[in-house]
């Protein structure tokens, strides 16, 4: 073999090996990905993912030392397995999900991490390896394939975050990503195919794979739709996979339902109850009701609320997901239940981060809704610490007023006396409200202002379907297993620490308290 064809080998390998590690990464945040849509928690799932990815390349590692020979064939063949167990990874998982028992989801997800994560191992030093077979210089070999292979992860990372999971979705982005992977096992094959006793084995195998993955491509989200279908109690009419998260609207019977990530958002059959708590108590106890601040609520049934008020003269909404609020402004589902309310004058709609908007917020508002998901990773947990809501105070009129969304009493008292702990250690006056809303079950709330509040002078508009003056006071009774405060048969009150970003103690309240719900 002449010098020529040697070095057109080594640049191969070199190609070969950035283009498998931009795989390589795209399988690796995918599965963090998937394990944050199916299992919640996406800060845990992310790193058990890639702990486990990680390992499982470690381990593969290992086992390439005992490849010594036919180093081609066992890199085809490998990128065959990479595809094959990648490809129809995501696609197995929401059968899964939806057919066997729980945790087996979990474990298959883990499972599939693994191995997948293995092979990956074991691709790179066979590459080197290979190389170095060429003749080229082993530190040059390595260096170079090393560097492909690391520059190629930073391609990946960006390729998946901008392209691939917003345009593609998760099941359709695994069955590209596999292709991409049988097709340079089947370059590599035509590339050394004078090497390859059983070449036409091989490049067969590798087409008819590659058949596969493609008809995966084509139709496996459909099927993969099919499963989802049977996580959500009503037919799914509508479905986005945004940059930050599933979007997905069912409907059935005249019960619409939106869901972020699988988690329910409300029900069209009582989200008034919802929002009239979370909006009226706290416009009635401010002073002044012409600047009002919506923290989420991208689904415009908190600002439906808000605009019956005609002393309302400015509504800024912050959410952070465009797609959202692009439906809720959109589809006729979100329109008929909102009443079209994010096009009003009033509204000026904000795409930020809720803690970074407030840091740079100016002046103060009368009224501050808070309608924050629940803060079940790390990245929400900020947005329920005592920093935040020190900021959220510095904003808020002195005569202003603010309710916060806190979770459930019933099924996690202890998070939602811990938010109350930490909106109090933000010297602000708190009263505590729930109601019974039949979609999710008892829901509680956090009125807060600068001084006291009292409840049984507030009033309320007319046009509510469920709110009156008279029940407001009813909705501050919590029962003794709905109070964390309380400890013991004697009715003592303990202290509950507040959350903070140094110590954010909620995350793992929360995750004990929703464990089995």
């Amino acid at each position: 073999m002449n010098d020529e064809q040697l070095l057109r080998q080594s640049k191969s390998i070199y190609w070969a090996s950035g283009i498998v590690s931009i795989c390589g990464i795209i399988f690796e945040v995918l599965f963090g990905a998937l394990g944050s849509y199916i299992l919640g928690d996406g800060v845990k799932q992310y790193t058990l993912t890639i702990s486990l990815f990680l390992t499982g390349m470690g381990i593969g590692a290992f086992i390439s030392e005992k490849i010594t020979r036919q180093l081609i064939v066992s890199f085809i063949w490998i990128e065959y397995g990479i595809g094959l167990i990648g490809g129809f990874s995501a696609f197995l998982l929401f059968g899964v999900t939806a057919y066997l028992p729980d945790g087996t989801d979990a474990l298959f997800l883990y499972g599939v991490t693994i191995i997948v994560g293995t092979l990956t191992g074991v691709e790179l030093p066979v590459l080197i390896r290979k190389a170095n077979d060429i003749g080229v210089e082993l530190k040059k070999s390595t260096a170079m394939v090393l560097f492909s292979d690391y520059a190629g992860g930073l391609f990946g990372g960006l390729l998946f975050i901008f392209l691939l999971r917003p345009y593609f979705g998760l099941v359709k982005t695994a069955f590209l990503v596999a292709a991409i992977n049988i097709v340079v096992a089947l370059w590599i094959t035509f590339r050394f195919r004078k090497e390859l006793t059983r070449f036409t084995l091989h490049a067969g195998a590798g087409i008819f794979f590659l058949l596969v993955i493609v008809a995966g491509a084509l139709f496996g989200e459909e099927a993969a739709f099919h499963f989802e279908q049977k996580l959500y109690k009503d037919p799914i009419v509508y479905s986005e996979q945004s940059n930050y998260q599933q979007i997905i609207l069912t409907r059935e019977e005249g019960d619409t339902r939106l869901y972020l990530d699988g988690q329910l958002q409300f029900s069209s059959a009582d989200e008034h109850r919802y929002h009239e708590t979370l909006v009226h108590p706290a416009v009635a106890a401010s002073g002044k009701k012409e600047r009002v601040l919506v923290l989420g609520g991208g689904d415009g049934l908190a600002v439906r609320e808000l605009l019956k008020y005609k002393e309302i003269r400015d509504i800024t909404l912050v959410d952070l997901d465009p797609a959202v609020v692009e439906a809720a402004k959109t589809h006729h589902l979100l329109t008929d239940l909102n009443e079209h309310s994010l096009e009003d004058k009033k509204v000026n709609i904000l795409h930020e981060d809720a803690f970074r908007f407030m840091e740079t917020a100016k002046g103060f508002y009368d009224v501050i809704l808070v309608d924050l998901p629940d803060p079940n990773n790390e990245s929400l947990n900020k947005l329920y610490t005592l920093e935040f809501y020190s900021l959220l105070r510095n904003h808020l009129s002195p005569d202003g007023a603010m309710m916060i969304q806190a979770t459930s009493p019933v099924f996690a008292p202890e998070v939602y006396w811990t938010i109350d702990s930490t909106v109090g250690a933000a010297n602000l006056e708190t009263e505590n409200l729930h109601v019974d809303i039949p979609s999710f079950g008892g829901w509680g709330f956090i009125l807060a202002s600068r001084e006291p509040i009292r409840l049984d002078e507030l009033k309320l508009i007319k046009d509510t379907r469920y709110l009156t003056k008279d029940m407001i006071p009813a909705l501050t009774q919590f029962g003794k297993d709905e109070d964390a405060r309380i400890e013991g048969q004697d009715g003592k009150v303990r202290e509950i620490q507040p959350n903070t970003l140094i110590r954010p103690n909620l995350i793992e309240v929360y995750e004990k308290s929703w464990r089995y719900y």
